[in-house]
């Protein structure tokens, strides 16, 4: 991928046609900021566009950004989508308009995508198939989704790429490399944004969407974590109609999420629903760390066969996030810390995860949480958001040069989605209440007896399966010393010494240099005492004690003391 290299004739022309569109939404002083346009950004005054006030510059800059990006086409409208996530980076008011961005696209013809489906199976439509319907029943800007019936019966929806997506995506991918190179190296914002940092992150993301295989890996393992779930549905992957560029899933009914009328009118109970979707949320971070990391009302739909009790289904499993165990641990530790005002601890949990440096103050980053923290108190804890508090909590970190974390901005991000739609069904959901005891009791599995006989009773056959090896391993450890072969330990604990050895030296250098300045300052005070027989508060004393200390820290300093 070339980065900010020069663009070729397509390229430029493409190139071209953003600077039309961005020109058009009143965002042309970001393309008049590029060494391309920069020698006569002069000229920016005198376009006749500018003579007069468009009807555009009324609008926000995120509201001008939005339309340009719906305007360039589905890959940047899902580049805005990605970009609306990054609130660790981007301004509030350009994430919350980007946030608005819809992924609604044109479907390409269903003869098309009859003819993908069997060049990937190699074989007539027919054959796979008892019924296939041409008319797509949704599009996006990666791939749409068409009904059809298995030979046995099943109903099933079958997800198919686009015909020459990746094609297109490389090429606005590389735009945007380009496009990115100009912008931090001449927009004011850009250094600050890292917008090349931005892009590969997309690229990354974007590229593994392409692989529908991927996608129904994904869906598999999130239906075995739920498996006869009351909270949570997946539908089931056919994997023998399965291929890279063609999705076969169980087809599944309900009720969008986001139709909060027709919940209503079907008696849904909205509190158990918003709470559960907590309750999923959670489940799947802390539980399985492998969370469903885009849960847009898009993807989920609501069964509400029976209203008191709802259950969620989830659709669409392109992006997974995970956390490590120890991205989990400090993470709920956080939360807790937070719940109790603890905010030393919570300066202290980012310095122990490495996700500050080590050489953060302490006392200074804890100042700063408390300064963001302490206002959110003022308010209801029903009235506070989560998702927010996590932002402000790493928005204050980046000052402290926090490293870009991508799994917890991925997190971020899904809690913002599960915490707004849960609001929106439920206005008063506290998602705190919520919360807190599901993590209370995740500590106390983890840190608490159960938690060590959980790990003995998961290493028992691990030791079982060892134990006949031991009498061998124990020899080989036994000839290895006899013939010389563990030097290597032998050879750190020489490294030890040798960091000893120079720990001792620095302090020594320190004690002589220490021990001198104060016999020479002794010899100054004896002097100018003896020069101007001025009464330097007992000055003869005071320079013998000065001295004395001196030549005992300069005999401290002699090889083989200390």
């Amino acid at each position: 991928m070339r980065i900010g290299g020069i663009p070729g004739p397509a390229q430029f022309l493409r190139l071209l046609h953003i600077n039309r569109v961005l020109v058009r939404h009143g965002l042309d002083e970001i393309v008049l900021a590029t060494h391309l346009f920069r020698p006569v950004g002069f000229l920016r005054h005198l376009l006749p566009w500018n003579w007069v006030r468009r009807e555009e510059l009324h609008l926000s800059r995120g509201e001008r950004i939005r339309l340009a990006l719906e305007d360039l086409g589905p890959i940047f409208v899902k580049f805005g989508q990605m970009l609306s996530t990054r609130r660790d980076l981007m301004p509030d008011d350009i994430a919350l308009e980007l946030a608005k961005l819809q992924d609604r696209v044109p479907p390409f013809p269903g003869e098309q995508a009859r003819t993908i489906i069997e060049k990937a199976y190699g074989q007539p439509l027919d054959i796979m198939f008892a019924e296939f319907s041409t008319e797509p029943l949704a599009s996006a800007s990666i791939a749409q989704v068409h009904v059809a019936r298995l030979l046995n019966g099943r109903e099933v929806v079958v997800k198919v790429l686009r015909p020459a997506i990746e094609k297109v995506i490389r090429r606005d991918v590389e735009l945007l490399y380009i496009v990115a190179s100009l912008a931090q190296r001449y927009w004011k914002e850009g250094r600050r944004l890292r917008p090349l940092e931005v892009v590969g992150e997309y690229e990354k993301t974007i590229f593994d969407e392409l692989d529908l295989v991927r996608e129904a890996a994904n869906a598999s393992q999130l239906r075995h974590n739920f498996q006869d779930s009351p909270i949570l549905y997946v539908p089931e992957v056919f994997w023998s109609e399965t291929r890279r560029n063609v999705l076969v899933m169980e087809r599944i009914y309900g009720i969008p999420v986001g139709d909060i009328a027709e919940l209503r009118r079907r008696g849904v109970n909205m509190q158990k629903l918003s709470e559960r979707g907590v309750v999923v949320f959670f489940t799947q971070v802390f539980r399985d760390s492998f969370f469903h990391a885009d849960m847009h009302p898009g993807n989920i739909f609501v069964n509400a066969d029976d209203p008191d009790d709802p259950r969620y289904i989830a659709v669409d499993f392109g992006i997974i996030g995970t956390l490590s165990p120890t991205d989990q641990h400090y993470l709920a530790e956080n939360f807790l810390a937070f719940f109790h005002r603890d905010y030393r601890r919570v300066a202290e949990l980012h310095i122990e995860s490495g996700w500050v440096p080590a050489e953060t103050r302490v006392d200074e980053f804890e100042s700063a949480i408390r300064t963001v923290s302490e206002p959110i108190f003022d308010r209801p804890l029903k009235d506070i958001s989560f998702g927010g508090f996590l932002l402000t909590l790493f928005q204050t970190a980046r000052r402290f040069n926090m490293e870009v974390q991508p799994q917890l901005v991925l997190l971020q991000k899904t809690l913002l989605n599960i915490e707004g739609l849960g609001r929106q069904l439920d206005p008063e959901l506290d998602l705190w209440k919520t919360a807190k005891p599901f993590l209370e009791n995740w500590m106390r599995d983890r840190v608490g007896p159960r938690a060590v006989f959980n790990r003995i009773k998961y290493y028992i056959p691990r030791w079982a399966d060892q134990t006949p090896d031991l009498p061998n391993l124990i020899y080989g450890v036994l000839k290895q010393a006899h013939t010389g072969d563990l030097t290597v330990r032998l050879q750190r604990q020489e490294l030890e010494q040798l960091r000893g050895d120079l720990r001792r030296a620095s302090r020594r250098n320190f004690h002589a240099a220490v021990g001198a300045a104060l016999i020479v300052s002794a010899a100054v005070i004896l002097g100018f005492d003896a020069q101007h027989g001025v009464d330097l508060w007992h000055a003869p004393l005071l320079s013998w004690l000065l001295g004395g200390i001196g030549v005992g820290l300069l005999l401290s300093a002699w090889p083989g003391e200390g």
